[in-house]
């Protein structure tokens, strides 16, 4: 019996050693191997959603007062900035300085024109929270909408609140009382409260204060992971 090669033994010893990586791989991912999760699908299991209320007790107790000192207008909850404030700029840029700002309440006519913004507030907030609602009236300022900032626990009566609306617009009614403090912020000047709610969109051309198409930021904000079926 001849010894064997040794050449051929050294081959043999090479090609093993190459060969126990990939077999190593192979076994761990075993004969049919499964793909990877995604991570927004890995995401989605640590949520769950849940319903909540649109509107804590003391914003429910401001809606109906204010749907009472105005039976005419349009009282809406929580609603983004981006839905009814537009820029002509980066509207990435825009995003991200809206991010997280609502009106806690939007006071509208029967056309959906905003007249003034209601934010109700706490008595004891936090230095992130004045931060947020100091953006939120720069903003409201710049664009010329009225800023009612009411207290959760001393919510205006309903005379208050007809007072405080026709604070700087004499012209609407006949209750404003110049001795009256007024926690108001001071925007440019806006239609009356009274005469735009008699008001019709004839009055504006055609076009004229289009609201903010739904898709506009479709491009721009991530798509968030959907919650997966249990």
């Amino acid at each position: 019996m001849n010894p064997p090669d040794p050449t051929l033994m050294l081959a043999l010893v090479v090609a093993l050693v190459l060969m126990l990586p990939l077999m190593a791989a192979w076994r761990r991912r075993g004969p049919r191997s499964t793909p990877r999760r995604a991570p927004d699908s890995a995401m989605s299991d640590r949520f769950e959603p849940q319903a909540v209320r649109v509107m804590t007790t003391a914003e429910r107790q401001a809606h109906a007062l204010l749907q009472k000192a105005l039976p005419n207008a349009m009282v809406l909850a929580q609603v983004p900035f981006t839905r009814f404030l537009k820029v002509n700029g980066s509207q990435q840029i825009w995003l991200q300085q809206a991010a997280g700002l609502s009106a806690d309440l939007l006071l509208c006519d029967a056309c959906t024109r905003v007249l003034a913004v209601v934010d109700v507030r706490s008595a004891r907030i936090s230095e992130g929270s004045r931060k947020r609602h100091e953006r939120k009236a720069r903003l409201l300022k710049a664009a010329g909408i009225r800023l009612l900032c009411w207290q959760e626990d001393a919510l205006p009566d309903v005379a208050m609140i007809r007072s405080q609306l026709a604070a700087s617009h004499p012209t609407s009614t006949a209750s404003a009382t110049p001795s009256q403090p007024s926690t108001v912020s001071r925007p440019a000047p806006l239609i009356p409260v009274a005469e735009a709610l008699e008001m019709a969109d004839d009055d504006y051309a055609e076009g004229a204060m289009e609201p903010v198409p739904s898709a506009l930021f479709d491009e721009l904000a991530p798509d968030l992971p959907l919650p997966s079926r249990r």
